[in-house]
């Protein structure tokens, strides 16, 4: 681990390379300097140094973002120095920053400190990103940004830096970074391009914005025997063998226990004289550590230090009012606590764990006081001073309920609606009156925000006796988790809470004939669905047997087709089916999309259309929500039905809806159906770009339907690709193989993916299971595509000699020409295990079938996998030679014409609705078919091939 001197303390600052290069030097934002000289000295950390080493040449190369994980004290904070250093000492520009608890309740507090270093550079930026910085960063007032287009800005910003230095941006204790920055950080960290990295460590068991990201992570584990012998022999060699072998067993190999469990020793103790203390559990012990030395400071040192745990920023101008002050700090920094410099006027601590262990050594009163002070230190600063007067408040407070709604109307204006909302729910905690409070509660639920705050007594203040009540807080908790839910930042957390809160405290038996409670159930059920959480559903499943019979049609046809439709679908088919014939003469838009909703997983969207288009074609429009919801479910059914063309058009008009109306939950929905589109053409660039916006969006907001349908659209390129091992890790993402997931219900579109993705990873058994479970529950008697797909993934999973018998059943299931998709996967399948077993020439039969309709659709990766098989059977694809101007398919043909007219890949797409990257797959594959290597040479390769049209 590091040598002694090397356990100064987190990242305290921006960091910056000085300009004279031969000095490896890294300063923080006030000019202090960070680290100099070189690399600092590890023990035990070569593997750990190595990487890192490995991450920064590779960053410079390209691109990189990499997670440290690791307990309290392993040494996280001292791998990020010492990455700082070799970046440093590599010529490159580094900027870092560090969470706090307190400052993770200011907006874009992280985000400050990284660039604070730069800050005169945001003027290179254009209009927009320089406005947008600003505004985040409190420099200018105006229309708040969206946090994309702050993302958007730094990376713009960054991408310029690095035309001069490579960048490496390092944030440490990223669990208390605020969630402001952390939502932009993750955005960024997705979108680094050639020259620019990030390293950031958090603490594990710790919940960060970045979860479920799909950012590499490394652990850092404790020390080896032998690292952690040698630690403690370099740094405390007066040790007796005894002691030193007590406290090598009770540290464990955490290296920061191994440095300061000593120092609580006393000298009779160290050297064995003295007994030594109990065995505590590691965090305590290291808690008492640091409250051993912090209790023997003088208490005007232990009260300044409690101001620094509770500012945050570390600034002496918060802390101290004159010399007396200042000289009292330097116990503190003799006993290795702190350490202040003087000239830049700030105070840091050497370890997270000191500032909590000087909080959790405080008195209730003695926080109160230091509350008190910062808010007076901080007049000039309205929002922060706000935040230390609700801290230092004992009861209802008008003043400071009315400063902190202030405050809250600030941080919107940045763009942080989360942040708003937390200041909001503060404000109302400090209301004396119920009025106050619930108009405070209404527009924190209202603002739509990604709430931070706990709004379990929302619900009970909407519902009660106050303002308002019975019903009206009802329709209060439906609209509001309409909003929630739909909202730019909507939280379906939240929207769950206020929405079951709210209807538990109604009258039981509920009234199934009223609307606005059915209307609550409902909304509820699709906030259950949107979840994807288990637990979410149970609220739901206890109202509805709560409700007086019978139980509203449309309520029924969401509870038995949403939550877990492979057990619970197969009793209403008849009534969908007889909603469904009902369409025709409904002019109700809200009835058709619900019922036509309840229709999605269970194959029948197809028998909607009509009534689908003619919401589309309304005049006046029945409102957007549920036009967003037709085309959504259009895009759907053409996608399924091979109307790929009809997809793009559809779901490129649903996103740019959302976007401009701000419905970002429907627009993942949009986004959805483009990765799939995607997906199935082989452009995975596109792919992974579509999937990563609603990753990112989705992941803090708890959204694990937007997560699974991802993972879906991801599983779908893989397969394409045939790469089945990351295939079967997106399946294991969505659900457990060997199961049909409960609260899933596109697990129903998935049986034959999982199953594909476990037999081609040699994992039999769990393919087989995965039948097993879909026979069970009688899946097959829904639809005739779920009867295809079980009897296709049954011949996957089966023996050779048991496997074509499956295959023909698959393929003679009534109607599944309707899935021309999925028909061709299993004809390539079935054609491939019969090319294995030596059947050729059957196996060119099924391969050409499966072939034409892959190139029909466009879908690149399959055509290519069937094309492979057919040569592999020695026949030529479609009779044609595999090389030269005939070998060109139709779609081939078309676009290395257009490509011979001069327009640009982008103008190709644009005429034949495909997206840039699958026409530059397309001109890949036409290439090497002509002999040719560049689009100079099609006009004379297309010549060539006229006697053909």
């Amino acid at each position: 681990m590091l040598s002694p001197a090397a356990f100064a303390g987190p990242l305290v600052g921006p960091l910056r390379v000085s300009t004279v290069r031969a000095v490896s030097t890294v300063h923080d934002d006030h000019g202090a300097p960070f680290m100099t000289g070189a690399a600092l000295e590890l023990v035990g950390r070569d593997a750990e140094l190595a990487m890192l080493r490995g991450f920064r040449a590779e960053m410079a190369r390209s691109a990189g973002a990499l997670l440290l994980a690791g307990d309290p004290g392993v040494g996280k904070t001292a791998l990020l120095r010492a990455a700082a250093a070799d970046a440093a000492a590599a010529g490159m520009r580094v900027l870092a920053a560090s969470g706090t608890p307190f400052e993770a309740k200011h907006s874009f507090s992280c985000l400050h400190q990284l660039l604070h270093p730069v800050g005169e550079q945001i003027g290179w930026l254009g209009p927009a990103h320089r406005q947008a910085l600003q505004v985040a960063l409190g420099i200018q007032d105006c229309e708040p940004p969206s946090l994309l287009m702050i993302a958007n800005a730094v990376l713009d910003l960054l991408r310029q830096l690095a035309t001069e230095d490579s960048v490496l941006l390092i944030v440490d204790d990223l669990q208390w970074i605020d969630r402001a920055s952390a939502m932009v950080l993750a955005v960024v960290a997705r979108r680094l391009t050639r020259g620019l990295g990030l390293l950031a460590a958090y603490r594990s068991g710790h919940e960060t914005f970045f979860d479920r990201a799909g950012l590499p992570e490394y652990e850092i584990r404790p020390l080896d025997e032998t690292a952690a012998a040698a630690l403690v022999a370099q740094r405390f060699p007066a040790l007796v063998p005894r002691v030193r072998g007590r406290l090598l067993a009770e540290a464990q190999g955490n290296p920061l226990a191994l440095l300061e469990l000593p120092l609580a020793l006393t000298d009779r103790q160290q050297t064995g004289v003295g007994s030594l203390p109990d065995v505590l559990a590691l965090n305590r012990r290291l808690q008492a550590a640091f409250a051993a030395r912090i209790d023997g400071l003088p208490p005007q040192t232990r009260r300044i230090l409690l101001l620094a745990a509770l500012d945050g920023s570390g600034l002496l101008s918060n802390l101290i009012a004159g010399e007396p002050d200042l000289v009292a700090l330097a116990a503190a920094e003799r006993a290795g606590l702190i350490h202040v410099d003087d000239r830049a006027g700030r105070l840091t601590f050497h370890h997270p764990l000191t500032r909590s262990a000087v909080v959790e050594g405080s008195m209730f009163d003695e926080r109160i006081r230091a509350h008190a002070q910062l808010a007076a230190a901080m007049a000039d600063r309205p929002e922060r001073a706000a935040w230390h007067l609700a801290q230092a408040s004992t009861g209802p407070d008008e003043t400071v309920a009315r400063l902190l709604e202030d405050a809250a109307y600030t941080v919107r204006s940045r763009g942080d609606a989360a942040g708003a909302v937390t200041t909001l729910l503060r404000a109302a905690d400090l209301s004396p009156t119920d009025t106050d409070r619930s108009r405070r509660l209404a527009e924190a639920a209202y603002l739509g925000a990604l709430v931070t705050g706990d709004l379990r007594d929302v619900p009970r203040l909407l519902a009660g006796d106050g303002h308002p009540s019975g019903e009206q807080s009802l329709v209060t908790a439906v609209a509001a988790a309409h909003h929630l839910l739909l909202s730019g930042e909507g939280d379906i957390g939240t929207a769950h809470r206020l929405l079951a809160g709210a209807i538990q405290m109604q009258a039981v038996p509920y009234d199934g004939d009223n609307p606005t409670m059915v209307e609550a159930l409902y909304t509820l059920g699709w906030v259950c669905y949107f979840s994807g959480q288990a637990d979410l559903w149970e609220p739901f499943h206890a109202a509805l047997s709560r409700l007086s019979p019978p139980t509203p049609e449309l309520l029924a046809l969401l509870a038995g087709t949403f939550d877990d439709p492979a057990r619970t679908a197969a009793p209403l088919l008849d009534r969908l089916d007889a909603a469904i014939v009902g369409l025709s003469v409904q002019t109700d838009a809200v009835w058709t999309i619900r019922v036509t909703l309840a229709a999605m997983f269970l194959d029948r969207l197809t028998s909607c259309r009509t009534p689908l288009s003619a919401i589309l074609g309304r005049e006046p429009g029945p409102g957007l929500t549920l036009t967003l919801h037709a085309r959504s479910l259009l895009g759907l059914d053409q996608f399924m039905t091979g109307e790929w063309d009809a997809v793009r058009r559809i779901a490129e008009e649903h996103v740019e809806l959302c976007q401009a109306h701000d419905y970002r939950l429907l627009e993942c929905i949009g986004l959805y159906l483009l990765a799939m589109l995607a997906a199935a053409h082989g452009d995975h660039e596109q792919v992974r770009q579509l999937t990563d916006r609603m990753t990112i969006w989705a992941t803090p907001r708890g959204a694990g339907l937007v997560l699974r349908i991802a993972e879906q659209a991801k599983l779908l390129d893989a397969l394409g690709r045939a790469d089945f091992g990351q295939a079967y890790q997106h399946a294991t993402t969505i659900a457990t193989v060997g199961q049909m997931p409960a609260h899933i219900p596109h697990g129903l579109w998935l049986i034959m993916d999982v199953v594909e993705a476990a037999a081609r990873t040699g994992r039999i058994a769990e393919a087989r299971a995965h039948v097993a479970a879909a026979r069970d529950c009688r899946v097959a008697a829904i639809s005739p595509r779920l009867a295809m797909t079980i009897e296709a993934a049954a011949a996957l999973a089966a023996p050779d000699d048991q496997a074509p018998a499956l295959f023909d059943a698959a393929l003679a299931v009534s109607g599944g020409q309707r899935w021309p998709f999925e028909r061709a996967r299993i004809q390539l399948a079935y054609g491939e295990r019969l090319r294995r077993s030596k059947a050729n020439a059957a196996a060119r039969r099924h391969l050409a079938t499966a072939l034409e309709t892959f190139d029909r659709l466009g879908a690149l990766p399959w055509s290519a996998r069937a094309s492979a098989e057919l040569r592999a059977t020695g026949h030529t694809v479609g009779g044609l030679p595999s090389t030269g101007p005939a070998a060109l398919t139709p779609q081939q043909r078309q676009i290395a014409e257009l490509a011979a007219a001069g327009l640009s890949n982008k103008q190709i797409g644009e005429k034949l609705f495909l997206s840039p990257r699958t026409v530059g797959t397309h001109l890949y594959q036409i290439f090497p078919k002509l002999g040719i290597t560049s689009r100079a040479a099609l006009r004379d390769a297309i010549a060539d091939t006229s006697h053909l049209t």
